[in-house]
């Protein structure tokens, strides 16, 4: 554990995917920086596993869609190349107690449900487009969209069962949080943010359409070679002192002192550190609002993606649970063969508490349920239960319950005096995904430049 700088321009909070950005962003403009990482690496919910050969394989976030042209454009500079998520045969839908075989993006299943859900998505995306990303409280209907769920609306407008499972599925798979957790608008928000619904939950042409090269966390770690000495790792910080316009950032290895700070974790970890003077009301109640995600990533490993040979895909998705979505996450070199399963919402905090071979247990009895007895024989079992993690508790980012964008969303961004914020849920465009992450560290560095000016 090394001690951080003594004095720099900018300190930085966070050596995630925003903090690397936004301090690359100041020592490009010839500003002096020191990042300060609670943990013993860069790249915060990014992160890479080994799974033999030299492979690695993704326990955090991992996809990049066409339309996410901040973080294409940092992989590009990186040299960091994309390959296609595996989308070739068949996908599979297990629903009502039958496993079912298809193509292309919709599933063989009751007309009228299909239909239901049609109407839904055609409705959430029509209101989604009147929602102004800058200021989501600024809708024309915000206050009625913001006292209540995405559960009260689904349960109004629909009219099957099998729509109502289906679309809290898709609400689970994005947010790792379920319809009764979210308000109505943070869907609305979220969903104008990512350009659909479809865009959302999609593959080819949605935001799982494409993975990097190397593993995602290979950007955290490309940034972090640029920035050479300006990182301490293992350095949290706890205390943020603003005094005489400037700051005093106080981790465990000791403070640094600059003219700017720019803290860039989630939300629910801002307020867990200490500010003095403390910050004002609406920002401080603004962290006790905005709760992680929660989603437990496992990945089967088997010596070859078997799965293909049957002329599937891996990608599945299911209304029984636990696993409930699930894709193809062989690395890039064609094996070992992985599947990819997401516990989310309420089975992952009921899983999360259950012991590591009790889960593991039902999480391999499901995938062989869907995919054949051959999945129930990994050679290795990973999982990443990201709620127990220290200085990430939860993913994949944080949601807006009913009533927080209308009473405390004007504080996200907002600068307090030398105190910036950044971070994938500060977003405007792609929020809560790595290239809202990416343009969040860049807006971050032009607000505290322009402080410094």
């Amino acid at each position: 554990m090394s001690e951080p700088p003594g004095t720099v321009d900018v300190a930085v909070v966070g050596a995630g995917l925003a903090g690397l950005v936004a301090a690359r962003e100041l020592t490009r403009a010839g500003r002096s920086v020191a990042v300060l990482e609670a943990r013993d690496r860069v790249g915060g919910r990014l992160l890479n596993v080994p799974v033999g050969d030299g492979a690695v394989v993704e326990i955090g976030g991992q996809w990049v869609g066409p339309t996410q042209l901040r973080v294409r454009e940092l992989a590009d500079s990186l040299g960091v190349g994309t390959y296609p998520t595996y989308d070739e045969g068949d996908k599979l839908f297990e629903y009502a107690g039958r496993i079912r075989r298809y193509r292309g993006s919709i599933p063989r299943i009751n007309a009228a449900v299909l239909a239901d859900v049609a109407q839904a998505q055609l409705r959430i995306d029509r209101m989604a487009r009147r929602v102004p990303l800058e200021a989501p409280w600024r809708a024309p209907k915000a206050l009625e969209w913001d006292s209540q769920t995405c559960w009260s609306w689904i349960r109004r407008h629909t009219a099957t069962e099998g729509a109502r499972k289906l679309l809290a599925l898709g609400i689970e798979a994005v947010w790792a949080a379920d319809p009764a957790d979210l308000s109505l608008l943070h869907l609305l928000f979220y969903t104008h943010s990512g350009g659909s619904f479809d865009e959302l939950i999609g593959t080819s042409g949605g935001a799982q359409q494409d993975r990097l090269v190397g593993g995602s966390q290979v950007l955290a770690q490309r940034l972090a070679e640029q920035l050479a000495d300006a990182i301490t790792l293992e350095a949290p910080v706890r205390r943020i002192e603003r005094d005489d316009g400037s700051v005093r950032v106080i981790a465990d290895p000791g403070s640094t002192r600059a003219a700017a700070v720019i803290v860039a974790v989630p939300p629910a970890l801002c307020g867990r550190i200490v500010y003095d003077p403390p910050l004002p009301a609406q920002r401080d109640q603004l962290t006790q609002r905005m709760p992680q995600g929660s989603v437990v990533k496992c990945l089967a490993v088997y010596e070859r993606p078997f799965w293909r040979e049957q002329g599937l895909s891996g990608q599945a998705t299911s209304t029984e649970g636990p696993v409930k979505v699930m894709f193809d996450n062989t690395p890039q070199e064609g094996s070992p063969g992985v599947l990819l399963g997401f516990l989310e919402g309420r089975q992952a905090r009921e899983l999360a508490q259950w012991s590591a071979e009790a889960r593991r247990n039902a999480v391999v009895a499901c995938l062989a349920r869907v995919f054949g007895e051959a999945a129930g024989r990994p050679s290795e079992y990973i999982e990443k239960v990201w709620a127990e993690e220290e200085w990430t508790r939860g993913c994949y980012g944080c949601y807006m319950p009913p009533g927080g964008w209308m009473d405390f969303g004007p504080a996200l961004r907002a600068p307090i005096g030398p105190v910036h914020w950044a971070g994938a849920e500060t977003a405007v465009v792609w929020n809560g995904y790595m290239d809202g992450a990416v343009s969040s560290g860049e807006r971050a560095a032009a607000q505290a430049l322009a402080t410094l000016a």
